[in-house]
């Protein structure tokens, strides 16, 4: 039997980067996006029909193969998922895992709903917000325990909190609709600030306005503008008190229902890839450049470094990486509720399963 390849996906993908490129963040904005992927995604449910049955079946090595599904281009974010192969962990759990790199919008957490990818890389609140609505998506493995988002400032403004940019008058560019944005809202009076649309990753805007303040990911755009010589001061989305964990591996209930020993397999092998990876990340760096050209090796090297306290918390370091905690997902929950994202009573411990180390 023939290995079910990413092809039937990328001309879906494209579409979804065409249609919704402006959500450079995949975060609860989820929702706003509803419409769009929702169609694409019976576009892959009905591409791989013919294929359904390939999922999870050994390759003519004895591994089981299995697709993961990534939300973006390869980066540091996703170092210890590429580890994991380069060092042979998956191989080791008996597994052939195939990382299908994502873009703009791709729609992870549809996916692995649709059975289009058996795992996926997806942001808590995106699985909160799934299963409220009847997609019943597990999180398995937690890489970010502290959400990178941010809200990058120029340090000559001399700002020692979040709340400080909007008591002085500028801009501020930020998707409005993302529930830390709105949790902001709540907190803060805006009536001082012009808030406009978020650039993406584009820091053009900053660089040209002292008085700007922009959305970001600490790992990302502080660096470009480091690289500029221009001085910044990040806070962390957490400050507002919305810290889903991000970059999150999961799969569906059904699959996990059906293959509980290949997922805790790929979890075992995520959980070896990353602590590779956290120890030296030279290896999957150099092979995920060879993928992002775009991308140089020394802006991998600072976001690898960048991101390590937001991955080993005080909690990682005794509980081990990747390991979550039902007290956050019961808080998200809660938050969510109150901003009118979700409308049933989703259960704290039933949006992630964790296998021991």
């Amino acid at each position: 039997m023939k290995t079910q390849s990413s092809a039937p996906t990328e001309p879906v993908n494209e579409m979804i980067d065409h249609c919704i490129r402006r959500h450079r963040f995949t975060t609860a904005g989820f929702s706003a996006r509803i419409r769009c992927v929702v169609l694409l995604t019976l576009v892959i449910g009905l591409s791989l029909v013919g294929c359904k049955g390939e999922d999870s079946t050994s390759s003519t090595n004895g591994l089981t193969k299995v697709r993961l599904a990534l939300n973006w281009k390869p980066e540091p974010q996703f170092g210890g998922f590429y580890e994991a192969q380069i060092g042979g962990h998956y191989a080791e759990q008996g597994l052939e895992v195939q990382i299908m790199p994502g873009g703009a919008g791709t729609p992870t957490v549809q996916m692995i709903g649709a059975g289009s990818a058996e795992f996926g890389i997806v942001s808590a609140d995106e699985i909160v917000i799934a299963r409220d609505r009847g997609n019943d998506v597990v999180a398995l493995f937690a890489v970010f325990q502290d959400c990178p988002q941010g809200l990058m400032t120029h340090a000559e403004r001399n700002f020692t909190s979040i709340g400080d940019i909007f008591k002085t008058p500028g801009r501020v560019a930020m998707q409005k609709s993302l529930p830390y944005a709105r949790l902001l809202a709540q907190q803060y009076d805006f009536s001082k600030v012009q808030v406009v649309p978020s650039p993406g990753g584009d820091i053009t805007a900053f660089l040209a306005d002292p008085d700007f303040t922009q959305q970001c990911f600490v790992t990302s755009e502080p660096l470009n503008a480091a690289r500029r010589q221009v001085k910044t001061k990040t806070f962390l989305v957490k400050e507002a008190g919305y810290n889903p964990y991000t970059v999150v591996l999961a799969t569906s209930r059904q699959y996990l229902d059906q293959h509980p020993q290949t997922v805790a397999a790929m979890v075992e092998a995520v959980r070896m890839g990353w602590n590779s990876y956290l120890k030296n990340p030279d290896s999957a760096n150099a092979a995920m450049h060879d993928q992002r050209p775009d991308m140089d090796e020394t802006t991998f090297k600072e976001s690898a470094q960048a991101q390590l306290p937001l991955i080993m918390t005080d909690y990682t370091t005794n509980a081990g990486v990747g390991m979550m905690q039902p007290s956050r997902w019961q808080e998200l929950i809660d938050q969510l509720k109150s901003l009118g994202d979700i409308h049933t009573d989703v259960q704290a411990t039933a949006c992630f399963y964790q296998p021991q180390p």
